[in-house]
């Protein structure tokens, strides 16, 4: 998922489960097809080499070196590759899940020679890549072919870097979608859902005094993992716990350490012994679905169902998708809250911020969302070249609960609607849906840990 909305490094993961060991009959050396996500992985003595494809286009992206069955490049995500005869497995640093290969007999043609430059193959390899791979268009009521044909005119050589910047942000502003964005060396646009603002470190320099004087009645915040997580003890043994990312906390950027930091940073909360639980999660920029569902294990004392994922797999149909892999919330062996829980929910509430509410809405006790909903982008991201050099992202997959519904889109809804973040609630120094949480939880008896 994105850290944040932009063009950015990949994500963290939770290494390979039930992997399939290579042998020598089985070696990952050879030319793998990805279904769906427009990637070729070419793998050769050692090294592994990514090709970020559409119908038109094949962009070498970065080269990789091996290390048993897994594989890491400086600044990359790193992944494992496990092969059984003519198919593979793959899985990503961060995602949850896995990725479906298959072996193909060489490099396709287009892979072998220069690909096709200027501002008419900018603008036709990002159309193509949205067209293969984005799967809301119905969903957004935006016809694809329809946009292609009112701005492809608009392109013509030797057309200012401004200009043709100007072309693809008006190209993808009305699809609302926070996971669609793009990059150049002095220039960025991110999307958002109409009516919402994005997670920014300007935007916490606010909501944070804002918190503690209003809701916590100057209480400050303990501080932990990088300040992404905050926590309070209230009165009636009510914690209240924030978290502003699912990614960073620590200062190595591998799942492995940065789950170290958050099972220490949990284990110091828990040890507070909370007999019920506020977690805020309003202005949440997302990162890591895996360290999401870590912290999900630390909350409940029964596995349960958290969500499925699927992704776009017909360049020609956006209706069509693999099929949907489970995930699961796994009880830790570690201290564990498993008492009654308000989750406060906002549009400023994106991506693994958002999955992770999906995976609670199985937990019992169920906890009780209250606030507005959240801004509707749960896909891992798909990161691509431009001939060009620049950058732009978008998303391929769609999670669905257990009863099969999609909040991409619309995000997750409250079952308490009260305003967050308003300026009627700023001026006012009014937090409501903090409020209401507490008032819900004071009504509820009891209250647990695992």
């Amino acid at each position: 998922m994105l850290v944040a909305v932009g063009i950015a490094a990949g994500l963290l993961a939770a290494p390979l489960s039930a992997p399939l060991a290579a042998t020598a009959a089985e070696s990952s050396d050879g030319v793998w097809e990805m279904a769906g996500y427009g990637t070729i992985v070419a793998i050769d003595n050692g090294k592994a080499r990514l090709f970020q494809t559409t119908a038109i286009s094949c962009t070498s992206a970065a080269e990789f070196t091996q290390d048993g069955d897994s594989f890491s490049a400086e600044g990359q995500q790193t992944f494992t590759f496990a092969v059984r005869r003519d198919q593979a497995r793959m899985r990503l640093e961060g995602n949850v899940g896995e990725r479906t290969l298959r072996r193909l007999d060489a490099l396709p043609a287009l892979c072998t020679k220069p690909g096709q430059t200027g501002s008419l193959a900018v603008f036709d390899q990002f159309w193509t890549t949205f067209a293969e791979n984005y799967p809301f268009f119905a969903a957004k009521g935006i016809d694809w072919d329809a946009v292609r044909a009112k701005y492809r005119p608009q392109v013509v050589p030797g057309m200012s870097d401004d200009a043709l910047f100007g072309v693809l942000t008006a190209m993808i502003k009305p699809l609302g979608d926070a996971h669609t964005a793009i990059s150049t060396p002095d220039r960025s646009y991110a999307g958002v859902r109409p009516g919402t603002t994005l997670p920014t470190p300007e935007l916490e320099a606010v909501i944070r005094p804002y918190i503690e004087q209003t809701a916590l009645k100057g209480l400050r915040l303990t501080s932990y993992a990088h300040d992404l997580i905050g926590y309070a003890e209230l009165p009636g043994r009510i914690g209240y716990l924030r978290m502003t990312g699912f990614l960073g906390f620590g200062d190595v950027p591998h799942y492995q350490p940065e789950h170290e930091v958050l099972d220490r940073t949990l284990d110091t909360i828990l040890a507070t012994k909370p007999r019920k639980l506020i977690l805020d999660l309003r202005l949440n920029n997302g990162g890591s679905d895996q360290l999401a569902l870590d912290v999900a294990s630390r909350l409940t004392a029964r596995p349960y169902f958290a969500y499925s994922k699927r992704a776009r797999n017909d360049p020609d149909d956006p209706s069509s998708f693999g099929p949907p892999q489970p995930l699961y919330v796994q009880p830790s062996g570690r201290s564990r809250f498993t008492g009654p829980m308000v989750i406060l929910t906002g549009g400023s509430q994106i991506s693994a911020g958002e999955t992770f509410t999906m995976a609670m809405m199985n937990r019992s006790p169920r906890p009780i969302r209250v606030g507005e909903n959240t801004q509707g982008v749960f896909s891992d991201t798909m990161y691509r070249i431009l001939p060009n050099g620049w950058a732009f992202s978008l998303p391929n997959e769609e999670y669905r609960t257990a009863s099969g519904t999609s909040y991409d889109g619309t995000g997750v809804p409250p079952d308490v609607r009260r305003p967050v973040f308003t300026p009627a609630e700023l001026e006012g120094h009014r937090d409501s849906a903090f409020l209401t949480a507490m008032a819900l939880l004071k009504s509820q008896q009891g209250g647990s840990r695992g």
